[in-house]
Order: C-alpha cells, then structure tokens, then sequence
C-alpha cells in the first residue's frame, strides 16, 4: 500500500488563549499543498520502519510514524505488524506538518491495510495524541481549526494558489517559539474570520490584508533570514509571502503559474531548500 501524505500551509494562526495544562488555544487556517512525504505499508510479521530522503530521519520510536502503527497496534489489539518505509520530501523543522502527515498517513493506511474499520473520528481522537496536526492531516480540505487542533470546521475553499515554498535555514523548535512568543508584550492578531470569507471567495487582496501569523514575529527575531525569504517572495512577484506553523518555511502564493515558476527558478539559486508546489484539497491518497 501507498501513501502520499501531503503537507500543509497556515493561511493564518493565531493564539487565543492557554490551557491550565499549559496548551496553547489556537485559531487557524489551514490547507494541503501538494508536497508530499511517501509513506509504504507492507504486511508483515512485526513493526518495522525505514526512512529514505533525509539522512538525520530517526527510523526507531522517535519517528512519529512509527509511533502512530504501534499506538493503533496497542490500542486495536492487532497481532500482525507492518513494513513502513517513509520516503521524506516535505522539509524537517519547517512548520508543514511533515511529521503529522505521515503518522496521518500511518494509522489511515494501517486501518484499511489491517482491516480494523476504525471511523474518521476514531482515527482523528487517537491523531491527537500523537500531535495536534495530526488530525488536520488526516481529514485535510481548507479547515478552520482551533482549540489545540482537535475541534475542525471545513471552509468552501474559491479557489488553489501556485505556491513557491522556501525553508532559508535551520529548522525551528516549536517550544522554543512558544517561549519566545510569550516574553514578548504584545503581539499582531490576524483577522481570522475576514480570511476565511477571502479564502472562500478568492479574493487575495481581501487575504492579503488580513491573513497572518502571531508567531511570525518570533520566528523572525530568531531566524533573520525567514525575513529575507519573505521578502524575496515579494519581490518575485507573490500577491502572499508568509510564514507558515512557527517556521522555519515561508510560502509565497502566486496567481499566475508562469509568474510563480520563474519565481522558483531564481529563488532556487539562492536557496536550495525551495519548492514548488500548489494549494489542494485532499491530504492523503492512498493506493493499493
């Protein structure tokens, strides 16, 4: 069985308040694009997993694919395991749900390739405690999400971008974000709801004026060059350049797929860890 388990973009992502257990209560808009990780399920004797793609990958416990097939395994009571092999093309540290979409990948895949019959929302309930993208992941579609990941309202979506996608350096951790986030004294809020009516009507000027990201701001002071990607999207002629997740990428969205691939081709030269790619609905495709 084959899995392409796509990654995703925050159209917007604010932080509107903290759990007593120290959760942060996000609202966010988020989407599938059409870079994807493969994920390959074989049957097998026991739990097993390879990695190819990334050469500082973990293929052990640390790897939340392989997390999620021994978390469905434990809680289905499933005596057989499964060869996984996870072929890595969405970048490491970068805020696109790499990690979540594979172990989305995982427990979708295993549920038909087991034949557990787990439903949708089984699935998602037990994503969660493996991430909290996970279960964005799995349903995909254009999704306002919010609480911390798990409460998810699917939008009309009017229209998909041509996306030029840029990790300028070193991933970020997302706790070091948060922290960061937390010491500053104030922060710029994106109007949420005014970028959800955009995203439904296609209106980019409408997005560009209210989407954003609380933790943009952060992620800037402590990785400078995101500013400079941002900047060189712009300048490439993206009608949108913002910093997805807590980062370490940026996206810019084009409307027009020449413009956006002479974009990649000049930015490409300057960062190897660039991308082109597009907006789309569903976030897993599984092939037998």
């Amino acid at each position: 069985m084959r899995v392409e388990a796509r990654a995703k973009i925050n159209w917007s992502l604010d932080i509107v308040g903290q759990r007593e257990d120290g959760y942060h209560l996000l609202d966010m808009l988020m989407q599938p694009v059409t870079l994807s990780d493969t994920v390959t399920l074989l049957p097998a004797e026991k739990l097993s997993l390879t990695t190819g793609g990334h050469p500082l990958l973990p293929a052990d416990e640390h790897n939340l694919a392989y997390r999620a097939a021994a978390a469905l395994k434990e809680a289905t009571g499933y005596p057989g395991g499964a060869a996984i092999h996870v072929e890595k093309r969405i970048p490491a540290g970068a805020g696109m749900g790499g990690g979540s979409a594979d172990a989305a990948a995982v427990l979708a895949g295993l549920n038909r390739l087991w034949g557990l019959g787990l439903s949708q929302p089984e699935l998602e309930r037990m994503g969660l405690t493996l991430g909290a993208d996970v279960p964005f992941c799995l349903r995909g579609g254009l999704t306002r999400t919010t609480g911390i990941g798990e409460t998810m309202e699917a939008v009309s979506c009017g229209r998909d971008y041509e996306l030029v996608v840029i990790q300028p350096c070193e991933g970020l951790s997302t706790g070091t974000v948060f922290r960061a986030y937390h010491e500053r004294e104030q922060a710029a809020h994106p109007d949420t709801d005014a970028a959800q009516a955009a995203l439904t009507a296609g209106d980019t000027v409408l997005l560009a004026r209210s989407l954003g990201n609380v933790l943009q701001p952060v992620s800037e002071t402590l990785r400078p060059a995101i500013r400079e990607a941002v900047e060189a999207l712009q300048n490439s002629g993206a009608a949108i350049a913002l910093m997805t997740g807590s980062g370490s990428a940026v996206f810019g969205a084009f409307e027009d797929a020449a413009i956006a691939d002479r974009a990649f081709g000049v930015l490409r030269a300057r960062w190897p860890g660039t991308w082109r790619c597009r907006t789309c609905r569903e976030s897993l495709i599984i092939t037998a």
